[in-house]
């Protein structure tokens, strides 16, 4: 177990070793404590492989107070002013400082009570969340810097110098306001996100539109959406043609052009089966055209709704570097505190009076509070992660982040990843007696019951060349995974699948005239469907699909990113695999893999190098969760690949990936900088103060290192890569 954390649902975050604990043995633990494990998208149990590798074992409900991972440089105080009622306690404080000093440096016929009264107030104004913020600390068994800069504060003030404990206590929580509302611009970028769908949404009702909350949407509602709104639902077109500017959900520059489903009782039945030019997401916006859209999720299930949740969520699960320095303060602070302790007794040894010894030593309590480098991680995750969202990327927490920009190696699928994802009929070859009508008739029913990519090409393609056949219906599908399916037919069992299902697992192999027609079109590179009715063979079907328009170029964009190892693994024969392999750039091809031999591949893959596994983040799943990092393609019309993957990209674009690469190897470089400032500055406080530097000075230099690194970090959110950028 790598850590436990509460987060702000309620929920148990819970981080381990996929190497060294079973999940399932985790979940039973977490039932043996009464806890309660969920499935809910929206509150889950973030499962860490401590490689990176994110993911989802449910939800431990818990009651308890509110205090996620991460959460201790969260100065969100709320107040009588707003959210910035901090930054006005902390300008109030320098005020009433900077008055008194004055007053007791220039104006010596003014009474000694009068500058008092008023570094009383800097106290009051500059102490106030420091104070809240250290019991909170100490309610929870923590002693960090907030309870420094106290101790620091009220040493000085006992020993009667009031207005350098009152300029500790103004420059800490002036710096800390500051860091806040830095650290909210990243915030606010992410919680833009939510604000983009509609509040309200235009509904028929019979002959009648009526305007409702979105929270009122049902599902299979009709909304109206007139052009350049934005739409307040996902769902699917059912009148109307338009383009829709996507970007705000998947990042696409272009707007994206949507029709109308041809069959609006077959798109409600299977709405997972929509073609993506009729399906639609809240939150984007409308063309010229006004359309009609049927809805297929409640508001707080729609995409964007999602991806707003697990960004929030991504926020409090940390990197690996960030698990490396929550290790290193803990054996810090308490040398601190020793060293502290030590310089107490200086007077002992050196000829000087208690007082002087007591101020150096708070001076090095000051100094050496790693409260810059707490903060250098987190507020660089929380600006990657919010850049990589509006670019329509979902990286699910820092250590996704980070693990990404380290990767040597990249494994592609291939159908939908490297390949547009919809092939097409190239060669139907009946054999004997049975007809081309026969064997796409029979193809065609079956596939009908099935949603994967071949079965959605014969389904299409085969409709088209029936045009005047009778449309049969088959029924008890069942699916051989990474083989083909089964099912029954006018009382008789299909087989339709890889000619490797044939003669394997209990079913008669091929007959000598189906070898010969496997054999010819496997030459010619062609995706092979067999089909069997009873005992005997009706044909071959050969598909062919497209590669990516773009697949070369991005491809060559991450050797450019120092990816020094690319290869696809593929479901396919291994001579199909080669041949998109080489229209694409890729030297390395292995095919005839089924799913667990893809996650075997990984494996071996992964005890070489850091290695990300790209896929659909449904069927490649198992090979996902295996990878240092998984990463889904086309995640917008998904919500199992959203759940899975560590990494979603939204839009069905792979060039969205060395965007994403880049912007992960941006995220480590700025840790490493942030890192280096915040140690550097510890390193230089630390002996500074022991040979006499003050508290103001060190406190100055500490918070403005704090400043300096979550400033460093928002440069993220401006991030751009011209090799890559989407």
């Amino acid at each position: 177990m790598l850590q436990a954390a509460l987060d702000a649902s309620g929920a148990i975050r819970v981080e381990f070793d996929r190497q060294k604990l079973e999940r399932t043995d985790l979940e039973a633990r977490l039932r043996g404590h009464g806890l309660q494990l969920s499935a809910k998208p929206q509150a889950t149990v973030s499962v860490d492989s401590g490689h990176g590798q994110d993911g989802k074992a449910g939800e431990a409900g818990h009651e308890g107070h509110n205090h996620a991972a991460g959460d201790r440089h969260d100065h969100a105080h709320g107040g009588l002013l707003g959210p910035n009622t901090e930054l006005y306690f902390a300008l109030a404080s320098g005020g009433a400082l900077a008055v008194g000093y004055l007053i007791e440096r220039f104006a010596p016929g003014v009474p000694g009570w009068a500058p008092l009264v008023l570094f009383l107030a800097a106290y009051l104004f500059g102490g106030f969340f420091t104070v809240r913020e250290a019991v909170e600390n100490l309610k929870r068994r923590r002693f960090e810097i907030d309870t420094l800069m106290l101790v620091a504060a009220a040493g000085a003030a006992a020993l009667g110098a009031w207005a350098e404990g009152a300029l500790l206590l103004f420059l800490f929580s002036l710096g800390h306001a500051l860091e806040h509302y830095a650290l909210g611009r990243a915030k606010r970028a992410i919680e833009a996100l939510a604000a983009l769908a509609p509040r309200t949404a235009h509904v028929r009702r019979g002959e009648e539109v009526v305007e409702l909350p979105v929270e009122d949407l049902e599902i299979g509602d009709v909304v109206v959406v007139r052009p350049n709104e934005r739409l307040p639902a996902d769902g699917f077109v059912v009148v109307g043609t338009t383009s829709i500017n996507q970007a705000p959900v998947t990042g696409e520059s272009m707007p994206v052009d949507k029709q109308p489903v041809s069959n609006a009782e077959e798109a409600r039945a299977r709405p997972a089966g929509v073609i993506a030019a009729s399906v639609v997401f809240a939150g984007t916006i409308n063309g010229a055209g006004a359309i009609e859209i049927e809805t297929t999720k409640r508001s707080s299930d729609t995409t964007l709704a999602k991806v707003v949740r697990m960004v929030s969520e991504a926020e409090t699960q940390k990197s690996p570097t960030q698990r490396f320095t929550d290790r290193f303060e803990r054996i810090f602070v308490p040398l601190v505190l020793a060293l502290a302790f030590v310089l107490l007794f200086a007077w002992v040894v050196v000829d000087e009076p208690f007082r002087d010894s007591f101020y150096r030593a708070m001076a090095v309590l000051v100094a050496a509070s790693p409260c810059a480098l707490a903060i250098a991680t987190p507020s660089a995750v929380l600006s990657g992660v919010a850049r990589a969202a509006r670019a329509g990327v979902l990286i699910k927490g820092g250590a996704p982040l980070e693990n990404l920009g380290a990767l040597d190696a990249i494994a592609f699928d291939k159908t939908g990843t490297l390949t547009e994802g919809r092939p097409r009929i190239t060669d139907v070859v009946p054999l004997g007696r049975t007809s081309q009508t026969d064997l796409l008739t029979v193809a065609v029913a079956v596939e009908r019951l099935s949603d994967h990519p071949l079965a959605e090409a014969i389904v299409r393609d085969g409709s088209q060349r029936l045009i005047a056949a009778p449309v049969q219906t088959a029924t008890d599908l069942r699916s051989l995974t990474g083989k083909g399916v089964t099912a029954t037919l006018n009382g008789e069992t299909i087989w339709i699948g890889k000619p490797e299902m044939f003669g394997a697992d209990g079913v008669a192999p091929l007959g000598p005239d189906a070898e010969i027609a496997v054999a010819a079109l496997r030459n010619q590179g062609r995706t092979l469907m067999v089909v069997r009715q009873g005992s005997h063979d009706l044909g071959v079907i050969g598909l062919l699909d497209t590669p990516r328009k773009r697949a070369r170029e991005t491809l060559t964009a991450l050797r450019a990113l120092g990816i020094r190892r690319m290869i696809m693994i593929s479901g396919d024969h291994q001579r199909a695999a080669q041949a998109v392999a080489g229209q694409v750039g890729l030297t390395e091809a292995w095919g005839d893999l089924l799913p667990e031999d893809k996650v075997e591949a990984i494996r071996k893959l992964r005890a070489e190098a850091q290695v990300a596994m790209v896929g659909d983040g449904v069927n490649d799943a198992p090979a996902m969760a295996t990878a240092t990092v998984g990463v889904a393609m086309g995640a917008a019309g998904s919500d199992v690949a959203l759940e899975t993957a560590d990494v979603a990209l939204m839009a069905d674009d792979l060039s969205k990936l060395p965007f994403t690469v880049g912007l992960s190897r941006q995220t480590r470089r700025i840790i490493r900088q942030n890192l280096f400032v915040s140690l550097g500055v510890v390193a230089f406080l630390v002996p500074a103060t022991i040979l006499g530097l003050g508290i103001g000075p060190a406190v100055a230099l500490h918070e403005g290192s704090t400043l300096l690194v979550v400033f460093n970090a928002l440069r993220l959110l401006a991030w751009r890569d011209p090799r890559a950028e989407p």
